[in-house]
């Protein structure tokens, strides 16, 4: 009885001493005005050739009221952090005098896109006849303060592409010079991860008096939601989520097999379909004789880099091949392309597409933000499996080598941040209603991810998106969240035969 009463004790201690560190800090509001801009550290290492949009350009509907301000909170609750983040927060108000008392919010997937834009095309939307909606901001992301990106990255990628260097190293020396960088900063990176933005939104939520909430995301920030869900269940009302990354996934693994079995559909469709036999016929095994045959072949374009007076030989191998194809089949008004794009490349017309890649590389700064590889390296890099990886390899060799995910294994060695809790990486049951889309074709997060949600969401209702791809949005699915959110129980119908009940 003493053991048992002491380790009661003990329980009790170690409960209290995690309650007070999770309220160890006050959050709260700062009002501003809607023109957000990037911090003055971002700002001074922009390049020659970046993009000068430093200011959010709010091109909400003057008809309609909006509410700003930053959300202040801890850059990292599980050390006590005395250092505050900023995260700027829109609402766009309802234009109803008698409006529903549960908002909706969104945020963007990547991990690392902006959400702010969002509000320009809500405040012209339907939903707010009825709910205010808010556009909230995640740490780390373009408009937080601090935003987690400088271009050393960027730099050894154009550099590993000038002096035809090995591609994988060079990318891990600008990870090493990106983190230590950011750290220079006084960032800690360990404070960039799904469970703090779960927290975040849960402050927020808290701050605006908010006890009842339709949450909408996509892609990562559909499995964000989810997590969110998992955490504060007891305020969500309802959840729409877009071609959703679930949190219980480990995309690493699977992003491979994802990417052809999208394709495997393209071919098929493209053996039913197309009037072209003789260029489209077995177009699958063309696919993958070729790029069989070319695994550890080195390819060189000369090309002539903007600015500069010398022509280049530069290398690249079916790793740049891969990628254009990935990029068409991620763009839903791309798809159409992707199997004219694959005939060409398979018969070496390859100069086209890589001069257009090439041009990406050094005219724009595509390297991922620091918030992007944080999340990745917190939420999949420790929960990953090297054996799940060999297994993928013997099916698909061509794939080997090729890094689908901009942030990898070898990117995360060296980022070096602490995995999420191992509960947020779990499955979990719920009886919230829940409008989840996604596209046939989506190359990333496959409609079956939708069934999975749905096992465990039995409220839940599931559309496939014929001859679409990754992110379904469009007129059809407005429609069907409009109707989701007023009713989240109602059965939706469609009459459109590309949108199938899954």
């Amino acid at each position: 009885m003493k053991r048992i009463a002491l380790l009661f004790i003990h329980c009790v201690a170690l409960y209290q001493i995690g309650f007070a560190q999770k309220k160890n800090y006050a959050p709260r509001i700062e009002a501003c005005d809607c023109n957000f801009k990037i911090d003055s550290n971002f700002i001074k290492i922009t390049p020659p050739g970046l993009r000068n949009d430093t200011v959010f350009q709010n091109r909400i509907d003057s008809s309609v009221k909006t509410q700003c301000g930053y959300l202040i909170v801890p850059e990292n609750r599980k050390k006590n952090s005395l250092k505050k983040i900023k995260l700027p927060f829109i609402i766009v108000k309802s234009k109803s005098p008698n409006k529903k008392n549960d908002p909706v919010l969104f945020t963007a997937g990547g991990p690392g896109g902006s959400s702010l834009g969002w509000a320009n095309g809500i405040s012209r939307s339907t939903v707010i006849l009825d709910r205010d909606c808010i556009a909230f901001e995640q740490r780390g992301t373009r408009f937080s303060l601090p935003y987690l990106r400088n271009f050393e990255l960027d730099k050894a990628i154009r550099e590993s592409y000038r002096k035809n260097l090995s591609k994988d190293s060079m990318y891990i020396v600008g990870a090493k010079r990106y983190k230590k960088k950011l750290e220079e900063r006084g960032i800690d990176l360990s404070g960039y991860n799904t469970d703090e933005t779960v927290a975040d939104i849960h402050d927020l939520l808290n701050l605006l008096k908010i006890d009842s909430i339709n949450l909408f995301g996509g892609s990562y920030s559909g499995g964000l939601m989810l997590a969110v869900l998992q955490k504060d269940p007891s305020r969500i009302r309802s959840l729409v989520l877009d071609s959703p990354l679930p949190t219980f996934i480990p995309i690493d693994e699977q992003e491979p097999v994802n990417f052809n079995e999208a394709l495997d559909i393209l071919f098929d469709r493209c053996e039913k379909d197309s009037a072209d036999n003789i260029r489209y016929s077995g177009l699958k095994e063309k696919f993958a004789k070729y790029f069989t045959s070319v695994i550890g072949k080195a390819f060189y374009l000369p090309y002539l880099e903007k600015g500069t007076t010398d022509t280049v030989q530069i290398q690249y191998t079916k790793n740049e091949l891969l990628d254009v194809i990935v990029g068409g089949m991620l763009n839903s008004s791309g798809l159409k392309d992707v199997p004219f794009i694959i005939t060409e490349i398979v018969s070496g017309n390859h100069a086209p597409y890589i001069k257009k890649k090439l041009d990406d590389i050094f005219n724009k700064n595509i390297a991922p933000d620091g918030m992007r590889i944080s999340v990745y390296c917190a939420d999949q890099y420790a929960y990953n499996s090297e054996s799940k990886f060999r297994e993928v390899y013997a099916i698909y060799p061509f794939m080997k080598g090729y890094h689908i995910n901009d942030v990898y294994d070898k990117v995360c060695e060296c980022w070096q941040v602490p995995p999420i809790d191992k509960t947020t990486k779990q499955a979990f049951y719920s009886t919230k209603p829940v409008l989840i889309g996604d596209g046939e074709m989506d190359p990333a997060c496959r409609p079956f991810y939708m069934y999975m949600i749905n096992h465990y969401m039995p409220n839940g209702q599931v559309f496939l998106f014929r001859n679409r791809s990754h992110g379904v949005g469009g007129s059809d699915f407005h429609k069907m969240i409009q109707q989701f959110i007023d009713n989240p129980f109602q059965k939706i119908e469609s009459n459109n035969k590309d949108i199938i009940r899954y």
